[in-house]
């Protein structure tokens, strides 16, 4: 799913889905893998139930690997969720492409909330600052390359680039986490890109397991 005006994500693997949820759960009956599944509705039922009473161990047998292009600073800011695994390209054994992400439009700093922003104001401004920052971007890359023709590793010429170069990586995360992942970074007070790509990921996510999604979204999108 194509996301901001580079980026990407895509679903490389799933395995488990809700089977893995019930046979997870039903487990604890002395119930084995081949007796899972009573039935769509009470297979439902069962989910329903553990995600309103909070047992959230069953939704972690499962995994989702997830394959992203975004900007480094989106990608910071999603490492902070040490919840899945990461492994991503290398800028001291890869060379940089000039891609980087620029809004079309701006923000200022919000009014209520003091980590949020919105729109500017002024729309006319709009146009001046996307030229202003594609040219500071340009110049950064144009000092990677001097730095590179110069002689200088990879994994030091580096350093000049922007937050905005866009970066790739794999994550792998069970459906727990994905939850909460989704909870915290599809809401208002998130950033808005790294919120386009969670929103872009919970269509993967209902997709991929209706039933748990269904009973997520019952639960008012809390993570168990």
């Amino acid at each position: 799913m194509k996301v901001l005006d580079k980026g990407f994500v895509k679903l490389v693997n799933v395995s488990g889905g809700h089977f893995s949820v019930l046979a997870a759960a039903r487990v604890s009956n002395g119930i084995g893998p081949e007796e899972a599944s009573k039935g769509q509705e009470k297979d439902q039922g069962l989910i329903n139930y553990l995600m309103k009473h909070r047992h959230g161990t069953p939704f972690e047998h499962n995994l989702f690997t997830f394959y992203v292009k975004a900007p480094i600073f989106v990608a910071r800011e999603w490492m902070r969720h040490r919840i899945g695994s990461y492994n991503e390209i290398s800028g001291r054994y890869t060379e940089f492409q000039p891609e980087f992400y620029i809004p079309d439009r701006f923000r200022q700093p919000g009014t209520t909330n003091k980590q949020g922003s919105e729109y500017l104001n002024n729309s006319n401004a709009d146009e001046w600052l996307y030229n202003n920052m594609r040219k500071t971007m340009l110049e950064a890359f144009g000092h990677y390359r001097y730095l590179l023709t110069s002689g200088v590793a990879k994994e030091l010429a580096r350093i000049v680039l922007p937050l905005g170069t866009y970066t790739q990586y794999y994550w792998t995360v069970n459906a727990r986490s994905l939850m909460n992942f989704l909870s915290l970074r599809c809401g208002e007070d998130a950033q808005w890109e790294i919120r386009e790509y969670a929103e872009a990921i919970k269509e993967i996510f209902k997709e991929q397991m209706p039933m748990t999604f269904s009973a997520w979204q019952e639960n008012g999108y809390l993570a168990p």
